[in-house]
This record gives structure tokens, sequence and C-alpha cells, in this order.
């Protein structure tokens, strides 16, 4: 079959025989054009999603060709101009009545500028104002296509416009039909003949009598019936609906009975009727997949028999004859614009899109899939307030951005100390190269970091190493991909209809607003919002959520920053719902309102994201006068709070980094201290983190944090367009011993944080006001003073001791005989103590860079460093398997079997150059690693 106007293949609802038939988005004069001659151009504004209808100013054609050299059926080739540039070329004339004409001279060809040995199948088109604010596209959204045709015998159907037609029993279907240099032209329905004529248009009204699949074919004859040209399509018109209810235990989204059977179930409330179609209907409708409808009339569902075991089915809802959606419920989507850039290695066997037969998102199910084999089923989740999370972008953080390379990665989070990683957005968001606070589908892992196994391989990895994982959840608003926001979608305004179950119409927020916001008062969202958790919660075993802008989780009018007292309600309900499903599940707010509200839901066990990024700016930056350094808010307690629920970061996705204000504004009023220089702005990033961990509760890192990563957050242009774009990982930080010892003072920080009760106390002291700061942590088993100097000057501090006697710096390794509490101790610019009145010994503290790595393993490698030859050494009873080594970049560069029955193994290094490297044990025990130097 051939097709003048393709318009993403989606079906138009045929009404009554008393309603018009819908029209044309383009017409074309002549109604074959062809690459070597002109063509005119019509453009009805009314038609389509009607993107500018009523519009009166300048309309731009933003328009490329398909060629038989294009990649795909979407892969547009010789574009005028770029999107944001009005060139006349591309200028519209209004003609009047919403109707628009761009005339393509002296040839479709050299318009387009197409070389004479590329073959142009057809022109594309999507119509825009002239900032681009308003557009022209099909009814759903899709780009415009219009054939472009041989030269000599040609047919094709004007109306219908598409090449399938859903109709109404008793409808009527319009059929008009065209031809070039036909002597005859002739109309069959079902191969039965219905009319002909020696005209060069043929024009019949067809009457949709009895239900069932129809298929219409034109036939222009030439050269006495030798010469024969055909185009066709199918109209199909729906039975009498089937009302059933639900089948016991089947739920929204894909339903697996067996390995060959799947039941789809459809929530859309105030919908006629629907059908799935896909791979398994070869994207065509029939009764078969025509779905039956609940007796509320809330849900379709349909049974799919007879599937290939372990066979990927694409397919998406047909509704109400008006667009085809991908299933929301999801948990893998086929994307026709960014899956054909994901690597193989990343996502092997991904199933092609379906192109030429359907358009937009679609969905995909899979039976008899092989279930992930957990190896830690339970994982005791650590305590809130020993909590020191990694948050992280998959994007950024390695050069492969993908779970595995995260895998590969754990040695590095494990020595850090870190024991929570928090993932910026997985699920399917839109693109590819994103932050992924655009979401599109909340049951889906978004496909350029890995699998879904890869995924819980990752989760799974971190829980045989202790750390936690927590992702990145944005239930405040949604973008145009998610289906829930087109399936009921107001055309003229251009936003989310009134009966949408789940949006707003217009965001109640006057000052912040993103895509399209979720109307958190209603029924149907609130159901949505338990189904994604628990499902994150159950499949993947996710150790909690940090929710993004959760002041956006209302409906009240304003800017989100006064106490409100239903978007606490509807905060705790939710919250209530996840502890339902995991009484320990992490809730982290990221919220920004006012203290009393913050307050609240924190007493009520959620946590609440503390940005500290400004005060510790100034502190780093040594402009502390006036309280411009006061961290004091970084304590819970002077929040009034009653738990220690405040997660106090001082660099996050979302902030500038601490080294790019040092370098690029610190205070140089030091005679010989200048904070701009790299190594004392490195120092200070330590400082830094001494006064962020000594204060009790959860803390957060941003990525490189811990190694004084200093490309801004708007590289590599420095200006805000660039905030989003990918930042390069820096992975040689940890060849620079300036950056290293941050990271070992993190590590040691940690330790301290987590092993060691003093450092959770709630009995503490804050004096952090000025330059020169003070922290105490007061316990019955150890007491700590903690003193910095965040001057560029030398100064003096009172002490502050908790009692008098000998106390030990923890840092140096000195000790201070303390005879007066109040005595003056005199700290250098940037000089930080932490005094401790028990010695804290390396037994104390089972995690630490100075630690043997070995002392939580099960083995042992050695020399280390190495030049030559390595030998692990490893228990008895640990059951090696195999052993690998990586990169500190996390690439793979050597592996090896573990010989049965051996308790060491020799490895030959000299392959590998200087450096840093890290050794991963898989055993019985899972996998175990360890840090090594290769030296000449």
């Amino acid at each position: 079959m051939k097709f003048n106007f393709i318009h993403s293949l989606l079906f138009v609802l045929l009404l009554p025989i008393t309603m018009a038939v819908s029209g044309q988005i383009i017409t074309t004069v002549p109604d074959f054009p062809t690459a070597e001659n002109s063509v005119i151009i019509t453009y009805n504004t009314a038609e389509g999603n009607a993107g500018l209808a009523g519009y009166t100013g300048d309309i731009y054609a933003h328009t490329g060709v398909i060629t038989n050299l294009s990649t795909s059926a979407s892969d547009w080739k010789y574009v005028i101009a770029d999107w944001n540039v009005n060139t006349d070329k591309a200028k519209l004339t209004p003609i009047g009545g919403g109707l628009y004409q761009l005339t393509l001279s002296p040839s479709i060809r050299e318009f387009y500028g197409v070389p004479a040995s590329e073959k142009i199948l057809k022109m594309a088109f999507v119509f825009r104002n002239a900032d681009g604010s308003k557009q022209g596209k099909t009814v759903t959204g899709g780009d415009i296509f219009v054939d472009v045709y041989e030269t000599g015998l040609n047919v094709n159907f004007e109306l219908p416009s598409t090449p399938e037609v859903l109709v109404e029993l008793n409808g009527t279907i319009d059929v008009k039909a065209n031809s070039l240099s036909a002597d005859s032209l002739a109309l069959y329905v079902n191969n039965n003949y219905l009319i002909s004529t020696t005209s060069s248009t043929l024009s019949k009204t067809i009457t949709a009598a009895q239900s069932g699949k129809y298929w219409v074919k034109a036939i222009a004859y030439a050269n006495s019936g030798v010469d024969t040209a055909i185009d066709s399509f199918y109209y199909f018109v729906r039975p009498t609906q089937v009302i059933e209810a639900l089948p016991v235990g089947i739920i929204d989204g894909i339903n697996y009975i067996n390995d060959n059977t799947v039941v789809l179930c459809l929530y859309a409330p105030n919908k006629n009727y629907a059908f799935a179609i896909g791979d398994f209907s070869d994207w065509e409708v029939n009764e078969a997949v025509y779905m039956k409808k609940t007796p509320d009339g809330k849900r379709f569902w349909v049974q799919l028999d007879n599937l290939i075991t372990q066979k990927p089915y694409i397919y998406q809802y047909l509704i109400d004859g008006s667009g085809r959606f991908a299933d929301y419920y999801c948990d893998q989507v086929s994307d026709p614009w960014n899956d054909k850039y994901i690597d193989v290695i990343t996502y092997p066997n991904l199933p092609l899109y379906p192109e030429g037969k359907t358009s937009g998102v679609a969905s995909v199910f899979t039976t008899g899939q092989t279930a992930y084999n957990w190896q830690v089923d339970q994982f005791v989740k650590p305590k809130i307030t020993d909590l020191v999370i990694y948050e992280t972008l998959i994007r950024d953080i390695t050069t492969k951005h993908s779970y595995q390379a995260l895998i590969d990665t754990i040695g590095y989070f494990k020595r850090l100390g870190i024991n929570a990683i928090e993932l910026m957005p997985v699920n399917e968001f839109e693109g590819n190269l994103s932050w992924g606070y655009n979401p599109a589908f909340y049951f889906a892992p978004d496909k350029y970091y890995g699998t879904k196994d890869a995924l819980k391989a990752f989760i799974d990895v971190c829980h045989q190493n202790g750390i936690a994982v927590i992702i990145d959840m944005v239930l405040n608003h949604s973008y145009g991909s998610n289906p829930m926001v087109h399936m009921y979608w107001d055309e003229v305004n251009n936003q989310p209809a009134a009966n949408n179950p789940w949006f707003n119409q217009v965001s109640p927020n006057t000052v912040f607003n993103w895509g399209y916001d979720f109307d958190h008062e209603s029924e149907d969202t609130k159901a949505f919002v338990d189904r994604v958790t628990s499902y994150w919660i159950n499949q993947y075993k996710v150790d909690g959520f940090r929710f993004d802008f959760t002041k956006g989780f209302t409906n009240t009018v304003g800017d989100g920053w006064a106490y409100d007292a239903s978007r606490i309600a509807i905060l705790k309900r939710m919250a209530d719902k996840i502890w339902t499903a995991d009484p320990k599940s992490y809730v982290i707010l990221e919220h920004f309102a006012d203290n009393n509200e913050e307050k609240e839901l924190a007493n009520y066990g959620m946590m609440v994201w503390g940005n500290m990024n400004g005060k510790f700016k100034e502190a780093h930056l040594g402009f502390t006068a006036n309280g411009n350094s006061d961290i004091s808010w970084a304590s819970y307690q002077t929040r009034g709070w009653s738990t220690p629920n405040l997660v106090v970061y001082m660099e996050s996705h979302d902030e500038e980094r601490q080294m790019v204000y040092a370098k690029t504004w610190g205070n140089t009023d030091g005679a010989l201290y200048n904070i701009k220089l790299e190594s004392i702005a490195l120092n200070r990033m330590k400082l830094g983190f001494v006064f962020d961990f000594m204060i009790p509760g959860p803390k957060m890192l941003w990525q490189f944090e811990e190694l004084g990563y200093d490309l801004s957050i708007n590289y590599p242009s420095g200006e805000d367009y660039d905030r989003l774009t990918a930042k390069p990982p820096k992975w040689e930080y940890q060849f620079d011993t300036r950056r290293k010892s941050i990271y070992t003072l993190v590590s040691s920080l940690s330790a301290l944080k987590t092993k060691l009760e003093a450092f959770e106390t709630t009995n503490y002291n804050l004096d952090v006001y000025n330059a020169l700061k003070r922290v105490k942590l007061n316990s019955t088993n150890l007491n700590v003073v903690a003193l910095g100097n965040f001057d560029v000057f030398s100064g003096n501090i009172i002490g502050s001791f908790q009692h008098t006697g000998i106390w030990y710096e923890y840092f140096t390794k000195t000790t201070l005989v303390v005879s007066d509490v109040n005595m003056t101790i005199n700290l250098a610019a940037g000089e930080y103590r932490l005094y401790t009145d028990s010695e804290i010994t390396a037994e104390d503290l089972t995690l630490g860079i100075d630690t043997p790595l070995s002392a939580t393993n099960d083995f042992v490698v050695f020399p280390n460093p190495v030049s030559n030859i390595l030998t692990i050494s490893t228990a008895s009873e640990s059951n090696a398997k195999e052993w690998k080594i990586y990169s500190i970049q996390g690439v793979e560069v050597l592996t090896g079997s573990w010989n049965h029955g051996n308790t060491q193994e020799s490895v030959d290094l000299s392959s590998l150059k200087t450096g840093i490297y890290i050794l991963n044990l898989v055993s019985s025990n899972g996998v175990q690693s360890n840090q090594m130097i290769i030296k000449q």
C-alpha cells in the first residue's frame, strides 16, 4: 500500500452521518507532487492538534524531507533552517479562513537542495509561530508527512486522510480518490467491485452497515488496463461494547498469567472504548484486541493468548479512536527518537521500534522473563542518624553512564565510607541526556543506563556492601510524553483537560512550576503515587525515596512557602503508605517551606533536605562577618525539631560547587593566605567537611565533592543554558594527593559518624556564628570538641572543653593537656582540630582509609604497592570464584578464574600502567574489594 498523507498513522473517529468528517491538515496542488516540479502546500490551522488555530501572526514551516537515505521514517534531511531561525523561504502566506500557503519552487528537489542521486520519499512539516511557542502538528503532536510521487500513473485517497479508519455502526465514510495519467478509476470493498469512473476523481459515501473489518482499494488503469496503480485503506466497524468485570487478581497494567498469556488492564475513566494494538495484532484493530469494559466504566481489559514466550511485544492503546498511547504502567518503553542512541553494551537486544506501523512512544511486555536472583533478600538499612548519602547522576559519574559501571565502582564508594547512594531519577524520562526531572514513565527504568536486571544487580551489590539505595522520584509534575497527560488533553488551551484524573489544568504554584502539575488532592493521583512507591520497594528493593519539590504537593495557590495543612496531610498519607510497604523505608523531602511545616514533617518521621550551600560557601570563601557563615541552621535542634531528620549538604546536583566558589571569589586579604589558590581552596574543603560532619544528623555529598570537583554547574560556558549539560567525570583527581586527602578525611569522618555513638548524640553545643567555630559533642562514653578557623588570618578561640585532663587530636595523633577548660587555642587560617577525651584507635573504627582495606575482607593482596606479580591470599572458607581488576575510572582491565581449592593466586600485572587499581574478588560471600597501587 502507498499512502499520500501518513499523519503518524493515527486512527480517525468518523462520527454518524449527521456529523461532518474531519478535514485534512495539508492539501497540495497538484494532488500528486513530484520531486522535479513545484507544489503549493495549504495548511489548515484548525486541523491536527489545532495548535495554531485562531492565531493571526506569522507562521513558519519547519520543514525537511525523508529520502531513501534516511535511517528511519522520522529521519529528516535537508531541513530548511534550524528550529529557531525565521526565514522568509519557509514563511507561509495567509489566505483566509485559517488557511496558510507555502509554495515550494522551482521544484521540490531544488527547494530543499536534494541531490539528483537521492530519492525524495516524503516532505516533513511542523508549523510554528515566530518564537516556537505555538506549533501545528498531528492530532497527537507528531510530525506531518506528505508523500512525494514518482512521475507516471498514480492514485491516492484524498479522503479519508489516514490508511485506517474506525467507524461506528451505521456511520458513514466519505471516500474520494484522485488519479494521475489514468484512463479509468475503480473502487472495491473486500475485493468486491463498488463503482468506477473515467474521470480523474472518484467520490463515494460508504455506509458501515455491519461490524467487522473492510478493505477498500482504488485501482487506476492506463494503457487499456495493462498498467495499474493501487492505493488502499481499511475501515473497522466497532462491535457492541462487552461489559464484564475484571478477573480476580487483575491490576492496572500488565498481568502475566503464564508464559503465553497476558491480561492488559487500562484505567481510563470517562473514555468510551479502547483497543490494545501492537506486534500481536500487526498494529491493526480487530475483535480479538477490542477491550472489554468494566461495569463501573473506569477500566478496559483484554486477554491476549498464544503469545511466544520471552518475545518482546511492543504495543499501545487506541482510545476512543483519537490517539495511540503507551501503557503508563509498563516497565519498558520503545522510543522512536531516543532508543537508537543507546549503546548495545549498555542495553543488549533492545527491541526495534516498529517504524512505519505506529508513532510516538510505545510500551513493551515480555512473557516468561527470568526472575532476578537476589543475593540479599532482607537488607538492614543504616540508622537515619548514621546516614552518609552520596548523590549521583549516572550520566555523569562515569563515561559509561551505566548501572554496570556503578557496580564496578562499588569499592570506591565503600572505601569512602558512605552507606547510602541516592540516584537521581532513573525511571524513564524524556530524552537520554537528562538530569531526569522530566519524567514520562514511572515503572520503567530508563534504558540509557541499562537493563532492569542491571539496576537490580547494582542495588543488590550495594546491599552486599552495606550501602542503601535511595531513588529520586519526581511526583510533583510530569512531562508531555507521559500518556496520562495526553489521554485527557485540552487542545484549545494546550493543557491537561478539566476531566484529567491526575493533573491540574494549571499549576497552583505561581512562582515555581515545571511540566504538568499533578493534582495531589485527586484520589486517582493518590492511588497512582502509592502504586509507584510500592512497586519500587517490592520490585527493586529500594531503601527509600527522595521526593523532588514536595512543596508542590498541594493545590493551594501561591509560591508554596507558607505553612500548608493540606500539603502536610498529603505527605503524611503518602509516607504512611510507604511505611506500610516497608516500615524502615526512608522518606526524604526536597521541601524548602516554612520551618514549622518542615518541623512537623520531620517529627512525623520524614527526612527533609537541609541546603547549607550558601552558608558553607561564605565560610569557604572566608567572608564571615555579621554571621555570613553561620552554619547553625545545619542543626535540627537549632530549627526546633525533636528528631534528627535534617539531611544536611554543602553541595547537591542543584547547587554550585564549593571549589568553584572558592577559586573564583575566595578572600585574598590574607597576605600569605589566598583562598583563590587551588591548594588552599582544597584544604578549606576539609575544614568545611569537619564541621558538616560534626553536627549530628544525616549527611549528603554530591558526586566528586570528596575530591574537590571544580567544574561549574554551568560548565562549559559558565552560563545557565549549560546547567543541565553533561559534565566530565574526574576520576584522575585521585592521583592528586591534595584532592585524595579530602577523600581520606571524608572516609575518616564517615567512620567516626557511623561507628561511634558520640557522633549521634542529642547533647551537643554549637558556636558557629563567627569565623572561629566550635562544635561540642557530649556523651557518657566520649566527648568531642571540634575547632576551626574559617578566617584568612590566624586567630584564638576558647577551647571550652568539657573537662580538664588529656585530650587527643584525632588527625595529627597528638595530645593536649587541658588544665583550664577555657584555655585559648591559636589556629592558623584554615586550620581545624578534632579533640576527643579518649583516644580513638583503629579497633574503634572498622572503616577508614587509614585502616587496612583487608580488615573487613576475607582476602589480602601483597605486596602493595606492587610492580609486577601480585599475590591474592584468601581464607579457605571463602570459596573464591573469580577476580577482576578495574582502573580507578571503573574500566575492567584484567580478569581471571580462581582455581578451586587454592587459597592463593598470583597475578601478572606487567601489562598494566602505573596507577591506582581496584581488585574485586567474587566469592560465596559476595563481591569484596581491595585497592592496590602499581608502581614502576
